[in-house]
């Protein structure tokens, strides 16, 4: 959903918090829901690069991380003239539930027009992110688009 011009996706997902939180701080297990390859630096200041199917990399620097509660990064596309690398900002935070942990992101500083696509990704790939954290068998990503 957009909220105020923020793409805000919020799922609930039956794994513990610290086997989500995995999911986001290392690279080969980032690659498993999100792209084909990613490399990254999980501390402040920190670089990410993620890989897409069809070669986009999406980049940015890690801003925050708090062990298995919350992570925040700058993300942006390679050779993007609109929304190049850094360019806008990812909170992902890591909330306790009945069922397990409830995953919320946020994503700010989006240009209006590219809410819509971003809203329709991250709902996708947060999926994923739930289901490889659960242990489900997700295949590979194979969305061609960012």
């Amino acid at each position: 959903m957009i909220r105020d011009g923020v793409v805000v996706v919020e799922r609930r997902v039956r794994a513990p918090r610290a086997e989500v939180y995995s999911y986001l701080t290392n690279a080969t297990r980032w690659a498993v829901w999100q792209g084909i390859a990613a490399e990254i630096d999980a501390s402040p200041g920190g670089s990410l690069a993620v890989t897409m199917p069809n070669g986009d990399v999406a980049a940015g620097t890690f801003v925050e991380l708090v062990q298995d509660q919350r992570v925040v990064f700058t993300w942006g596309w390679s050779g993007h003239p609109v929304i190049p690398p850094g360019s806008s900002t990812v909170e992902i935070e890591l909330i306790d539930d009945d069922e397990g942990t409830l995953v919320r992101l946020s994503h700010r500083d989006l240009p209006l027009d590219a809410t819509d696509l971003h809203d329709a990704g991250w709902i996708r790939y947060i999926e994923r992110l739930g289901a490889v954290a659960r242990g489900l068998p997700i295949g590979a990503d194979a969305i061609a688009d960012p």
